[in-house]
């Protein structure tokens, strides 16, 4: 197993025919490729959220962008062997030294809101920093949707950079469901001082890991005045219904006419 920089397009198509969520981060340094046998078995991406200074500084206030790196998007085909994920981690780590030696940390997110406590950021030895609550947008046909884009959806006659949040009555109206769920922080240092500085974080990072029976949920639908807590997954997102998302998945289709990686390539 070997992992080495991958066209975007193809790093895309991939994923978006395997991943449960289609959308592509924004903010992508590397596209990497995780190959066995000189097939393509999976994808890794590097780069950034939607706040990278923040991001970071709210974890250490004395580091900045270029200190770290986050994992956008992780992705393996269906028939590889169980740890296949964590393999790749590790592989991706050995890339990142050799390719990237400036970078001190490789950070990222369990999907909590998805049912994913972290599974393979523990399997490969990743330090747990705590969780957040975070919310997200369920469209009557189970697409998820990010709050920055639902703000875009939604009319914008103030000026604002990102919109309105929608209020009561246009979540009844468009019969959308706002969901928070659990965002598991997780982070690698990249080598031993690295390993040290960890005491100056403002986090608190352990081998304390979250299991499946820490996954919660608060869910208001449409018309609905207060949360219901539960530790039940509220929600099926199915990755083949895009209508909000589709300038971000649509990207390929619309440029090069095939959303088939075997056609692309081809």
């Amino acid at each position: 197993m070997i992992m080495k920089k991958v066209d975007w397009r193809v790093a895309t198509l991939f994923v978006q025919e395997r991943h449960y969520s289609s959308v592509m981060p924004k903010l992508t340094k590397h596209w990497l490729g995780c190959y066995e046998n000189k097939n393509l078995v999976g994808v890794l991406t590097l780069g950034w959220g939607t706040r990278p200074k923040h991001t970071i500084q709210k974890i250490f206030p004395e580091l900045n962008t270029q200190d770290y790196y986050e994992i956008g998007k992780m992705c393996m085909s269906e028939d590889m062997v169980r740890n296949s994920e964590s393999q790749m981690l590790s592989k991706t780590l050995n890339w990142m030294k050799q390719n990237t030696p400036n970078v001190k940390y490789l950070y990222t997110w369990a999907d909590g809101i998805v049912g994913k406590p972290g599974y393979v950021y523990q399997s490969a030895n990743f330090l747990y920093g705590g969780f957040v609550w975070t919310d997200v947008y369920i469209t009557e046909n189970g697409e998820k949707v990010h709050p920055r884009t639902m703000q875009g959806i939604l009319p914008n006659n103030d000026g604002l950079k990102y919109g309105h949040r929608p209020n009561f009555e246009q979540l009844k109206k468009m019969k959308i469901t706002r969901v928070f769920g659990k965002q598991f922080r997780y982070i690698y240092p990249m080598n031993k001082t690295h390993r040290k500085h960890l005491k100056n974080s403002t986090m608190k990072w352990n081998l304390n890991y979250p299991k499946d029976k820490d996954l919660q949920w608060k869910v208001k639908g449409p018309g609905e005045t207060e949360y219901t807590l539960t530790n039940t997954m509220p929600y099926k997102q199915d990755s083949s219904k895009v209508n909000h998302n589709s300038s971000n998945v649509n990207k390929v289709v619309d440029k090069y006419g095939t959303a088939s990686l075997e056609n692309f390539l081809d």
